[in-house]
């Protein structure tokens, strides 16, 4: 076998700055796997795991080490014995996939068992400084009904209470990202359920999550950085309803289809998120988003630009594009 592997770094602009509790995006640094074997490329992105200092440099280093057996041929179970759970093996993953499917006449989606369903994302309203202004944007975003709304310890209820008043028909979740502590759960978690709020994103920090075990919320709490893959999904299945799967977390598709099969079977519910990024990785997450009560694929509409081609965004409707893209065979 003679493939040869590809890794580029790209740059996509934010829209606007994208503020979350802990971090700022102005930009979007992704890395993009080409895999090219008998004429056929397959392609993937990855943004990596920010909170564990992923970058495209540390991503491109890692594919680097393993390019020898990927040539060779190693495969997408090989795969996962070759890299880490992580963004490096996310986009290899998502790129042999892509292989596969144009190589075997199958889409990926029928691969996983799935339909080529339009699914619902989320629209994300960033952290601004004063609730008057999240809830100028959701207001303004009129064409979205499921809005994900950021929060950190600085007055959530307050946010979330103005978004409720501005936008009293829209369905709400929100997104801590690890920025409050047990006792502000505790004190908050009513008056969030009073406006309506249908799930808590990682309201607590990673590894600090164990006092959620017995903890009865009036809210499902969803557990992001708190389950990454498969190893800690047993940990998080004592304190969280619900799991939020990332492919950067992951390591890809098929690490995440495992993930989601024995979530499945513990009774725990489904989110599928993203880092952000264009279609090339929101397509890959629509598969995992047709067995998902919540989808977060919402990339192309904080970056304002998309790849030529890449999923059709209709208000807060996705669906495939009638071309060949990612996923499926020309």
């Amino acid at each position: 076998m003679n493939r040869r592997i590809y890794v580029r770094t790209e740059t996509w602009p934010s829209l606007v700055p994208f503020r979350i509790a802990n971090l700022v995006e102005y930009d979007f640094p992704l890395i993009v796997c080409e895999i090219e074997q008998d004429g056929i490329v397959g392609r993937g992105e990855a943004l990596g795991v920010y909170y564990f200092d992923e970058t495209p440099a540390s991503m491109t280093k890692q594919i680097d080490s393993v390019t020898a057996e990927l040539a060779q041929g190693a495969d997408r179970q090989q795969l996962m014995d070759l890299l880490p759970p992580g963004g490096a093996r996310c986009a290899v993953d998502l790129a042999l996939w892509d292989l596969e499917a144009q190589r075997d006449g199958f889409s990926v989606w029928q691969s996983a068992g799935a339909e080529e369903a339009p699914v619902e994302t989320v629209f994300t309203i960033g952290l601004e400084s004063e609730p008057a202004e999240m809830a100028e944007k959701a207001a303004a975003a009129t064409q979205y009904s499921l809005l994900k709304i950021k929060l950190d310890s600085d007055r959530p209820v307050e946010r979330v209470r103005a978004i409720r008043k501005r936008r009293p028909d829209a369905r709400l979740i929100v997104d801590v990202n690890q920025a409050w502590r047990f006792e502000q759960l505790q004190d908050v978690a009513a008056a969030l359920h009073a406006s309506g709020v249908l799930m808590i994103e990682q309201p607590l920090p990673r590894g600090a999550d164990e006092v959620l075990e017995g903890f009865d919320s009036p809210i499902p709490l969803c557990a992001d950085e708190s389950c990454l893959h498969l190893g800690e999904l047993e940990a998080a299945s004592s304190g969280y309803a619900m799991i939020n799967i990332k492919l950067d977390k992951t390591g890809g598709l098929t690490h995440a289809l495992q993930l989601l099969r024995a979530a499945n079977a513990s009774g725990l519910r489904i989110m599928t998120g993203s880092m952000g990024g264009t279609s090339l990785s929101m397509a890959a997450a629509h598969v995992v988003a047709q067995f998902s009560e919540f989808a977060d694929i919402d990339g192309p509409l904080l970056i304002g630009d998309d790849r030529p081609g890449g999923l059709i965004y209709d208000g807060g409707i996705v669906s495939l594009p009638p071309e060949r893209f990612w996923g499926r065979p020309s």
